[in-house]
């Protein structure tokens, strides 16, 4: 059981990720390859901070901003230099990889023994249930402190898809969804789709990059190897999200994305408890995508072809 509950405290930090892509992918139609450099952006500022002896909160706070930084670059990288979406984000991803390097001074940076913001919510636990080392749940003993993050990481990512799904409802959240659906027509309304771009990977980057600040500290580490693979791993998350939720209406698609990170954990994590190989854990995530991308289509097609028999 607490390996089912450390599942899905993952899966939500990485909801974080997964809403940071949702905005560049589904908004913008970006694949934005910068995602795999801000993640570990976030956790390599977090924990070099903490580490020189920085509030940890603050630390999350400067990494949420060096990742707003590092998409507001691809951005300026692709409108201003008119260099290809996909192209810019490998360039930025490219310098990001020294960039973590010299922000660490080494490849790994152990937090074990640092506060951080997890210890925050350990010692929320303590207040909030004071002698109570487990709970009981199902049958199961889970450690307090262990519900308590969990219900923590839950808080903050509700709130910022609150807070996302507000900024998109506004009139300037409005104009930047408008500027991916067709810019022609927005520009014809006298907005400026090059600033509306910059600002919505910078704010799709800035989430990313918190996501690895908050993965980081709850790992205990930092690993200039982190962020590998997770452009792929938040395109899993939109699409099953999607494909669960199966409505096109703002707010059920940022749910979608939340609640598709957390299955997509769980889904890597059994496949991992039933006796997959970890090295294989690439290629599993790789088949998930791969599956999440097919079978809405071929059940489309199904449904299509009951209905001529019909």
């Amino acid at each position: 059981m607490s390996l089912l509950i450390g599942a899905i405290t993952i899966g939500l930090i990485l909801a974080l990720l997964a809403l940071g892509i949702f905005i560049s992918f589904r908004i913008f139609n970006f694949a934005d390859i910068t995602a795999e450099g801000s993640l570990t952006l976030g956790a390599s500022i977090s924990a070099a901070m903490i580490v020189a002896g920085f509030n940890p909160l603050l630390a999350t706070l400067v990494a949420l901003a060096g990742g707003f930084i590092a998409g507001a670059l691809t951005g300026i990288i692709h409108t201003k230099f008119e260099i290809n979406g996909l192209l810019s984000g490998i360039l930025v991803m490219t310098a990001l990889y020294s960039i973590n390097l010299h922000v660490m001074g080494k490849s790994n940076v152990p937090l074990m023994s640092e506060s951080t913001v997890i210890t925050y919510f350990e010692d929320l636990a303590k207040w909030v249930m004071p002698g109570t080392e487990t709970i009981s749940l199902l049958g199961n003993s889970i450690p307090a402190k262990d519900i308590v993050i969990l219900a923590s990481v839950f808080v903050i990512v509700s709130i910022f898809g609150a807070l996302l799904y507000a900024f998109f409802k506004s009139n300037f959240g409005t104009a930047m969804r408008a500027t991916g659906n067709n810019q022609q027509m927005i520009r014809a309304q006298g907005v400026n789709t090059k600033t509306m771009i910059i600002l919505g990977l910078a704010v799709s980057n800035a989430l990313i990059a918190l996501s690895g600040a908050i993965l980081a500290q709850f790992q205990g580490f930092a690993d200039v190897q982190m962020g590998i693979g997770m452009l792929v791993w938040g395109l899993a998350s939109v699409i099953i999200g999607e494909a669960l939720i199966n409505d096109k209406s703002l707010g059920f698609l940022i749910t979608g994305a939340i609640f598709g990170s957390v299955i997509f954990r769980l889904l890597v994590a059994v496949a991992l408890r039933i006796g997959m190989n970890p090295n294989d854990l690439k290629l599993i995530t790789a088949l998930f995508v791969f599956i999440a991308l097919v079978l809405p289509k071929i059940l489309k097609k199904n449904r299509m072809k009951g209905i001529e028999i019909k």
